[in-house]
């Protein structure tokens, strides 16, 4: 058997294998026929098609780009070889490709039509506009074309022509993938959770395995505020893949917010076992510290919290939620610390004025404490717990009328606060107390003024 006859036999049986889904077998049987004729531009080609299929997609960049050493012309290669760098994310070559094939053959219509999602990714949704329309002077019934133009139109919030876009798409190839998906997310962004949830679980159907569908519907149900029906989703894709770090952190958050923070713990903890992220790390050491926050485990808390903070500065919820941590540890002026730097980037922010002057009373600065208060108050009129702050401050300072004053405005804001109630009510015995030890205090001084005069004549008489 000649070597020739060796080599396309095998390409035959690459392609036997390939049929059967053996992307590995096909692609040794294959090299093994480049090795005996390795100017096959062809085989080329085809080995870079199965490198994609085993997700080897730098090595399928170099065998197109060897395939078309051989062969310049071949527009096909030149198409799956700008694909293959887009989908790799480097969409400057993808373009380079995509406009010298436009360049050779302007009524190649792929050439317009895959730079209309290049163009979306990248932003440019003008561009990606304008190559809709180069596109639909050649082919006016490219599926292709009006999916990626609803993806630039739903980027831009222009949810209508979105939609309009994704149900040409159906209207031209009916098992069009991912398209259910995208009008289902469309119709979530319309607020239209029975319509987007239909499509979803149309998409579902023909992608059951599918975990970012699944993801999508537990978010749904979320929004629908069906708990049970979400953390199903979460397990689910836990079940199809244990090492999905995303499910098991969505699942975590779910059980702190339905007041669960030991089961909580346990899905942060192994999200955190499978996680390479470092911003993800920090969102981890965030819910972490919350969840130890409720379990009372305080000083573990902080520790995770710190670190969130050194990961992601500016995050106001860290920040507060630090903040409350040191002050339960009894550490104001660490805490007074976090607050203020919620202050430096909102100084609106009604709770950190509130935290803040919390701080300050512990550190015995009432006064100041009570300017915290107020425009605590100032930026949110109903803050009913500032208000009792700050009558609670005035007590602390003796001002009397200003206390009185504040607690009748926690009445008419809430009026069933009960501790606003109780302190009202023995207002009088604060003042009463107080007004005995400023007496105390003024009898003390009369007695050592008396004891000193007394003293003194004992003297002067003895002289």
């Amino acid at each position: 058997m000649s070597d020739w006859l060796e080599a396309e036999q095998r390409v035959e049986r690459a392609q036997q294998l390939s049929e059967s889904r053996r992307w590995g077998d096909a692609l040794q049987e294959l090299e093994a026929a480049i090795a005996i004729n390795p100017a096959n531009a062809l085989w080329h080609a085809q080995r870079g098609v199965l490198l994609e299929e085993l997700s080897r997609c730098n090595d399928a960049i170099n065998a197109y780009r060897r395939s078309l050493e051989l062969d310049p012309y071949d527009r096909e290669v030149s198409l799956a070889l700008g694909t293959c760098l887009a989908r790799q994310g480097n969409y400057a070559r993808a373009l380079e490709v995509f406009v010298k094939l436009s360049e050779t053959d302007r009524d190649f219509e792929p050439a317009y039509c895959h730079r209309i999602q290049i163009y979306a990714e990248l932003g440019q949704h003008d561009r990606a506009e304008e190559m809709f329309y180069l596109a639909q002077e050649i082919e006016e019934r490219c599926p292709h074309c009006f999916y990626h133009l609803g993806g630039s139109l739903a980027a831009r919030g222009k949810t209508d022509r979105a939609l309009f876009c994704y149900n040409r798409t159906l209207e031209l190839d009916p098992m069009y993938a991912g398209v259910h998906r995208r009008i289902g997310l469309a119709y979530r962004a319309k607020g239209d959770l029975k319509k987007a949830r239909a499509h979803l679980l149309e998409e579902l159907r023909d992608d059951p395995g599918n975990s970012d569908i699944l993801l999508d519907l537990a978010e749904l149900a979320i929004a629908a505020q069906d708990w049970r029906s979400a953390a199903c989703k979460y397990e689910q894709i836990i079940e199809l893949q244990p090492d999905h770090e995303e499910a098991f952190f969505e699942l975590g958050k779910l059980w702190l917010g339905r007041g669960n923070p030991e089961k909580a713990l346990l899905c942060f903890e192994r999200a955190e076992e499978l996680c390479d992220s470092e911003m993800i790390l920090c969102d981890l050491d965030w819910h972490i510290g919350e969840a130890m926050v409720r379990t009372r485990r305080l000083e573990e808390a902080r520790t995770r919290l710190e670190r969130a903070v050194t990961l992601d500065p500016q995050n106001p919820a860290i920040l507060h939620l630090l903040g409350d941590v040191l002050l339960t540890l009894e550490r104001p002026q660490d805490a007074a610390k976090y607050c203020r730097r919620v202050l430096s980037r909102d100084e609106s922010d009604a709770i950190a004025h509130h935290k803040l002057g919390i701080c300050l009373v512990q550190m015995g600065r009432s006064n100041d404490a009570i300017v915290h208060f107020l425009r605590a108050i100032e930026a949110k009129p109903d803050l009913s717990d500032a208000m009792l702050s700050a009558a609670l401050a005035y007590v602390q300072l003796g001002k009397w009328r200003a206390a009185r004053q504040m607690l009748n405005k926690v009445k008419a804001c809430s009026p069933d606060d009960a501790d606003a109630r109780e302190l009202s009510r023995n207002l009088w015995r604060y003042r009463f107390r107080a007004l005995i030890k400023q007496c105390w205090g003024y009898v003390r001084h009369l007695g050592s003024r008396v004891s000193r005069s007394s003293f003194s004549g004992t003297v002067s008489h003895g002289s």
